[in-house]
């Protein structure tokens, strides 16, 4: 996981619902926790594009249902600011679902296009990636 140079603004909390925008079997992920997040004591965590979360699975296939599993974040609608000083914004939020804490998807295929502070950050998710913003 390497550092990323824009200034991600937090916009998706612990507890919220994203979409996938992969085809690895789930489709609504629960946002459970959110890896390497630090903040003020009895503050709920939030998340941003390039973040690594934990979430369980809520709609799906069958046996992808109810697991616990990692995801990055690629897409949020909540602006943020790149270092060249534009700001992007999507119209929806979605991640990518891993296999491991490293960074391997575990899709083939990504639905829609996928933010390049993530691709940055993510070499495993940029290798698959067909449109990057």
């Amino acid at each position: 996981m390497k550092p990323i140079k824009a200034n991600v603004t937090k916009g998706l909390n612990v507890g919220s619902q994203i979409s996938t925008c992969d085809n690895s079997g789930a489709k609504m992920l629960h946002i459970i926790s959110v890896k390497g997040s630090k903040s003020v004591k009895g503050r709920i965590p939030s998340s941003g594009v390039g973040d690594l979360i934990q979430a369980s699975v809520k709609k799906g296939k069958p046996e992808m249902r109810k697991q616990v599993v990692f995801a990055v974040i690629v897409r949020q609608r909540k602006e943020y600011k790149r270092p060249s000083g534009e700001r992007i914004k999507f119209e929806d939020n979605a991640a990518v679902v891993l296999k491991d804490d490293k960074g391997n998807p575990k899709g083939t295929i990504f639905k829609g296009p996928i933010a390049k502070e993530a691709c940055d950050r993510w070499p495993g998710i940029s290798k698959i990636a067909s449109i990057i913003i």
